[in-house]
């Protein structure tokens, strides 16, 4: 069975949003379609754009997951008009200021500071608090600030919760859609899901929380925040100009393996082929990019501008897939994709006996193995192990079905519900027989909870022959 077991997520943008393209994706290889939700004007329609991406994935018996990224307190430039900065020239930043910001900021434990607006275009340094609200800088460059641009600010304590009002409006539109997964910006620590948790305890429903790691102060957390969330998305691009750009790397792989052992789904992100929105072909060093975040064990690998403003969407996605497909090719040829990643705790019975499937499917070198989940926690936790083997994760839950299309190595199948083993093992064999999976008297492995039908109770292991 030849499938690419690293996920492909594209962000939807105004090019991209049409029935045509979204179905063009999907078919190029997109699993998980992204929703910036800081960017979406009102002419984004964005109930059509979930319901052409259900009706698109249905038509292609595909499952597809949608992220709604919330915009959390990003800092912008709040100027009307273009603003000169001269290398060396001290500015105010705030309320009222030279440089005016769209955020209400109380600057507050002043120390050695950095500003960097416009993705790092303009650098300043802080010079002096001269209010609660504004402080004094100084440019380290010369430039232009046209309105709106990004404003990054580290080394201060600006006091923003991760979740606004705002963001809350768009959670409640998240479960109105019915959206599979959410991405908290500028995640902080893991009380900052508390206010998102409350809201879906109110309303009965529930989304599973992506934290995006973008801050300093995440890093100083970044084991309570993963033990905490859903699953990760390494959001390079903020965190670039917050930190040290040369530490990125090493951070990258250090959360990358944490989620790992915990069996969360994590995500790399931001300028993976960022020349690809106006090239049609990416740098070397892009290619390189993207294959180092396959091989640190990335669950996913994101485009951002490249298929939301880009003009060569499709090709973005093809280019992603082909050289994740070679990558995984080489791994397959040459190592073993478990070498690669720290294997799991095995600290619970779930574990315990993924271990045992993944052990005794490398062993007996069983060509599928197959996972029964309701809430897809198996599935995940399969997933975490890295097996050579493909994964087919079968559940009866739609929600589920989608959600599993985020994580490394499984191919998601919606199935009806069981009412015993017996039943469950006898559709297994017709499945994966009538797809070609297997052949006829092959191994497969089959994990699934006894008694059928009730989440969280994965408790048995069976080695059948099709």
């Amino acid at each position: 069975m030849n499938i690419r077991r690293t996920k492909i997520v594209a962000t939807i943008g105004p090019p991209t949003s049409s029935k045509s393209m979204i179905e063009k994706m999907i078919s190029a290889g997109m699993n998980v379609a992204r929703i910036n939700m800081s960017h979406c004007s009102d002419n984004f329609d964005i109930l059509s754009i979930v319901k052409r991406i259900r009706k698109a994935a249905k038509d292609q018996d595909k499952s597809v997951s949608i992220i709604m990224d919330l915009p959390g307190p990003k800092i912008r430039t709040a100027n009307k008009e273009t603003l000169k900065i001269k290398k060396g020239g001290e500015y105010t930043l705030g309320l009222n200021a030279d440089i005016p910001i769209n955020l209400n900021l109380k600057f507050d434990k002043l120390g050695e500071g950095k500003v960097k607006i416009d993705d790092g275009k303009l650098s300043f340094k802080i010079i002096k608090k001269i209010s609660n609200f504004k402080i004094q800088i100084k440019a380290k460059n010369k430039g232009e600030i046209t309105p709106r641009k990004g404003v990054n600010i580290s080394g201060l304590d600006i006091g923003l919760p991760s979740i606004n009002k705002k963001d809350l409006e768009h959670i409640r539109l998240a479960i109105k859609l019915h959206v599979d997964w959410i991405a908290l910006s500028f995640v902080r620590s893991e009380k900052d899901r508390a206010p998102a948790d409350n809201l879906f305890k109110r309303l009965k429903y529930s989304i599973p929380l992506i934290a995006k790691i973008e801050k300093p102060e995440a890093i100083n957390r970044i084991n309570h925040i993963i033990d905490a969330f859903d699953g990760v998305l390494i959001a390079r691009g903020d965190l670039g100009l917050e930190m040290d750009l040369e530490k990125i790397p090493s951070l990258q792989k250090k959360i990358i393996k944490r989620c790992n052992e915990k069996c969360k789904p994590v995500i790399t992100a931001t300028q993976m082929l960022e020349s690809m929105i106006k090239s049609p072909l990416p740098t070397r060093a892009e290619v390189s990019d993207v294959a180092s975040a396959v091989y640190d064990g990335s669950d996913a690998i994101m485009l951002s501008g490249e298929t939301a403003i880009g003009e060569f969407p499709l090709e973005s996605i093809r280019m992603m897939r082909s050289i994740t497909l070679n990558v995984e090719k080489e791994i397959l040829e040459k190592d073993q994709f478990n070498r690669l990643i720290n294997i799991p705790e095995t600290n619970n019975p779930k574990k315990a006996i993924c271990f045992s499937a993944y052990q005794m499917a490398k062993d007996l070198s069983i060509k599928v193995m197959v996972v029964m989940t309701e809430s897809g926690d198996t599935g995940n936790t399969m997933s975490s192990f890295r097996p050579n083997t493909p994964i087919i994760a079968m559940t009866p839950n739609q929600n589920i079905y989608q959600r599993l299309s985020l994580s490394w190595g499984i191919v998601p199948v919606k199935v009806r519900e069981f009412k015993s083993t017996d039943q469950m093992l006898a559709f297994n064999k017709k499945f994966l027989i009538d797809r070609r999976i297997i052949k006829k008297g092959d191994l497969f492995i089959m994990t699934a909870g006894v008694p059928v039908g009730i989440t969280g109770t994965t408790n048995m292991i069976k080695i059948e022959s099709a």
